[in-house]
């Protein structure tokens, strides 16, 4: 669909999913399969499926989650690789969609602005925008899959004199069509996954590359295809091999996760040591991927068959460890005083973080403030009704704990219906938690704007513990009447 509802009548649902990326088509998927008559749609601000990996087109864009357990677990990924790269991972959850007739219920274009829950209808407005203009919705749930960071803007610091640069300057985020990097000198600014992913990409298409760093990331080669997933595929059923490595992926995920976490110093080492493997023997390994911080405080980096140690052992890629003092007419000015010459300056500054969308919501005339609240069991808000939001992992696959959260709104939908109930929702009551961030990591974008963010507890079901396993065990476990209110 693209918008072609009509304006003059009010659209009433039982459920509306806001996003049509992984997290959205999961969880009509899981609804639809549940509840087979339910009428539910999906609301796309944009005009195709796939969220994040429709939004980001820049050279060799790719995911850092192996595709076993990035994909979904009710649709097998039978691509070659097992670190996807983004077109692909865009026509697989477009595919999925169409496989399951979800791409009936989309419509594309629609960027919705509010959500009002009215106790006495007890039922939530939602107001939206398309080409057409202005439309309402009235739904019995609304699920939020809209992601954690702003679509329409992503994060660049004041840069000094950056109005007297006479180059090009482009956030990774606002790609350009058709732009053609050979032969020319081209400055990546920043030390994370898209600096990671873009930098060598960049230097094999013939442009002359140099990342620039405040300070350091852990990066760590992986490789694109993975002789255990071949194997399995081979010599099994294609959801039993999907189902096997998918766990397999995520134990070792997991492991690996723990390691950092519990032996920070040994981690350190034998990361250190991975890298130096890839690296010219002389290399001034300390300056360039030696972080201040531990493992997995921030988010490793994943490089992709190893291109970026590649590509600066080829000299096609120079690593510059450095703080920006202003930029030139022709390029940027560090503290040292060295200059950099750049016809173009890419600004791989990362997200910024943003809750629900920007969607305002609001609780009988009383505004949300997604800071003010905590979350619970992952995906619900204390104090907001029939009411859901879809947030993936940082230190896992975001589809993990996605289809976790559609899962566990699929059993409170059941229950609701079961029992009779139109209305539920969790509440702290007199109950008196320590808060703690959303996310657990010292990642920039996450000391800026953490405080945007729900809050999470230290105990379940108030916490968020970034454990996939311990999450799956809690799901089955659940008590799901445990801090919850229910009402006829």
């Amino acid at each position: 669909m693209s918008g072609e509802s009509d304006q003059s009548r009010i659209e009433h649902r039982d459920l509306l999913i806001v996003g049509a990326g992984l997290s959205g088509i999961c969880a009509a998927y899981r609804v639809a399969d549940e509840f087979p008559g339910l009428s539910y749609e999906i609301l796309e601000r944009r005009e195709r499926v796939g969220g994040t990996w429709d939004l980001f087109t820049y050279p060799g864009v790719r995911s850092d989650s192996d595709m076993f357990t990035l994909s979904f677990p009710f649709e097998p990924w039978r691509g070659a690789k097992q670190i996807a790269d983004g077109p692909d991972i865009r026509e697989y959850i477009e595919t999925t969609a169409e496989r399951y007739g979800i791409d009936q219920r989309i419509h594309f274009g629609t960027t919705v602005r509010s959500a009002a829950w009215d106790s006495a209808a007890e039922q939530w407005t939602v107001i939206a925008e398309n080409a057409s203009g202005t439309v309402e919705y009235r739904t019995r749930f609304l699920y939020l899959c809209t992601g954690y960071y702003d679509y329409d803007d992503g994060y660049t610091p004041e840069f000094s004199g950056i109005e007297d640069y006479r180059g090009q300057v482009i956030h990774p985020q606002h790609w350009p069509n058709d732009e053609d990097f050979a032969g020319r000198r081209v400055v990546v600014i920043g030390s994370g996954a898209t600096a990671v992913t873009l930098a060598p990409a960049l230097a094999r298409d013939g442009a002359k590359v140099q990342m620039l760093q405040r300070s350091p990331s852990y990066v760590y080669p992986v490789p694109t295809v993975g002789v255990f997933p071949d194997t399995a595929r081979k010599i099994l059923p294609a959801q039993v091999a999907h189902d096997l490595v998918r766990f397999k992926n995520a134990a070792w995920t997991a492991m690996i996760y723990w390691i950092c976490s519990k032996f920070p110093n040994y981690s350190r080492r034998l990361l250190t040591k991975k890298m130096a493997k890839k690296l010219p023997a002389d290399y001034d390994i300390d300056v360039h991927f030696n972080p201040a911080y531990n493992p997995w405080e921030q988010r490793l980096c994943a490089d992709a068959d190893g291109a970026l140690f590649e590509e600066i052992a080829a000299g096609d890629v120079e690593m510059v460890t450095d703080h920006i003092d202003h930029f030139t007419e022709t390029g940027i000015l560090l503290r040292s005083g060295r200059e950099l010459a750049a016809d173009v300056v890419i600004t791989a500054t990362g997200l910024r973080l943003q809750a629900f969308g920007g969607i305002e919501l609001s609780v009988d005339g009383a505004a949300v403030t997604p800071g003010e609240r905590f979350v619970y069991k992952g995906y619900l808000l204390d104090g907001v009704p029939n009411f859901g939001w879809s947030v993936g992992y940082t230190n896992a696959s975001w589809t993990l704990r996605a289809d976790l959260s559609a899962r566990a709104l699929v059993r409170l939908m059941g229950y609701m219906r079961g029992h009779g109930y139109r209305v539920a929702y969790p509440h702290l009551g007199d109950q008196s938690i320590e808060a703690r961030p959303f996310f657990n990591l010292s990642s920039g974008y996450v000391q800026r704007e953490g405080h945007v963010m729900p809050q999470s507890g230290t105990h379940r079901p108030w916490a968020i513990e970034h454990h996939y396993f311990a999450d799956a065990l809690a799901h089955r476990r659940d008590h799901i009447t445990l801090s919850m209110v229910f009402a006829r």
